[in-house]
C-alpha cells in the first residue's frame, strides 16, 4: 500500500529533494506552500515522472489554521496520511533582524511555531503504526553563533520541541526525526559568505526520507555533518565563545 505523504514548505530545494525520493517509492503527495502555481507546477511533474498521485495546497504559515489544513490534506489523501515533512524556513540577514523586530516574529512564526502547530494537528490524525514526522531543522540550532543566533534559536527551539515529541508519540507508533542539515545549495544559502560542503538537494532529500524509514530520532545530512557538530559541541564554553563564528 502506498504511503500518504504531506509536504509542507514544498518550493524549497530540500522540500524538492524530498519530493522526488517520495514519488521514486510510489508516495501518493500533497505537497503545500505559499506559492499555489509553483506547487501544481511540481505536482505535474511528479505525476508525468513517476506516474503517482500529486495534490497541490496553498498554506500560508503567517495565518495558519492547521485543523482545517489537516482536513484538506485528509480529504485528497483519503483519510490516510502516513507522513508529514515540515520544510519550511525562513532566515533574515542577522543584523536586519537585530533592527527589526518583526524579522524575528517571522522568523519564529515559520520555523517554529507553524511546526508545532502542524505536528499537534496532524499527530492524532496519523495512520498508525509506521507513521512518520520528519521536520527540517538545522545544525544551526545545536549551538549558538553571534553571526545568526536569532534563526539558530528557532532551530534550537524546534530541536528541543521534537526531542520531546518523539518519546511522547512512541507508544502511538509515530516516529519523529529531526533533520539537521549543513550546507545546501539552496535559494536561503546563495550568495552567503563562508559556504563550504555544500550539498545537493537531491542527495539530501534522499538521506532524509531514508533516515524517516529507519525511524531515527536525528538525522544528519550530509552525514559528516554529525562529526562537526560533534567536535562544535564539545569545545568548551569560554573558549567557544571568544571564536568569530
Amino acid at each position: 500500500m502506498s504511503r500518504g505523504t504531506v509536504i509542507v514548505g514544498a518550493t524549497s530545494a530540500i522540500a524538492r529533494g524530498v519530493a522526488r525520493a517520495c514519488a521514486e517509492r510510489g508516495d501518493r503527495i500533497v505537497l503545500a506552500g505559499r506559492n499555489h502555481d509553483e506547487c501544481v507546477r511540481l505536482a505535474n511533474d511528479l505525476h508525468a515522472r513517476h506516474k503517482v498521485d500529486a495534490h497541490a495546497v496553498r498554506i500560508d504559515l503567517e495565518a495558519l489554521d492547521p485543523v482545517a489544513f489537516v482536513d484538506e490534506c485528509s480529504t485528497l489523501m483519503g483519510g490516510a496520511i502516513d507522513t508529514l515533512v515540515c520544510c519550511q524556513g525562513f532566515m533574515a540577514d542577522q543584523g536586519e533582524a537585530q533592527r527589526d523586530h518583526t524579522l524575528v516574529e517571522r522568523t519564529n512564526l515559520v520555523n517554529l511555531t507553524s511546526v508545532v502547530a502542524l505536528c499537534e494537528a496532524f499527530a492524532p490524525r496519523m495512520r498508525t503504526p509506521g507513521a512518520q514526522i520528519g521536520v527540517v531543522s538545522s545544525v544551526a540550532g545545536d549551538r549558538g553563533r553571534p553571526s545568526n543566533h536569532i534563526y539558530g534559536a528557532s532551530k534550537a527551539g524546534v530541536n528541543a520541541y521534537l526531542e520531546g515529541l518523539g518519546p511522547r508519540l512512541r507508544d502511538q507508533r509515530i516516529s519523529v526525526t529531526a533533520i539537521r542539515p549543513g550546507f545546501v545549495d539552496t535559494a536561503m544559502t546563495w550568495g552567503l559568505p563562508g559556504m563550504f560542503l555544500v550539498a545537493d538537494p537531491d542527495d539530501v532529500g534522499r538521506s532524509i526520507v531514508s533516515g524517516m524509514s529507519e525511524g531515527k530520532p536525528v538525522v544528519y545530512t550530509p552525514f559528516f555533518w554529525r562529526l562537526i557538530m560533534l567536535i562544535i559541541r564539545c569545545i568548551p564554553g569560554p573558549i567557544y565563545r571568544r571564536l568569530s563564528l
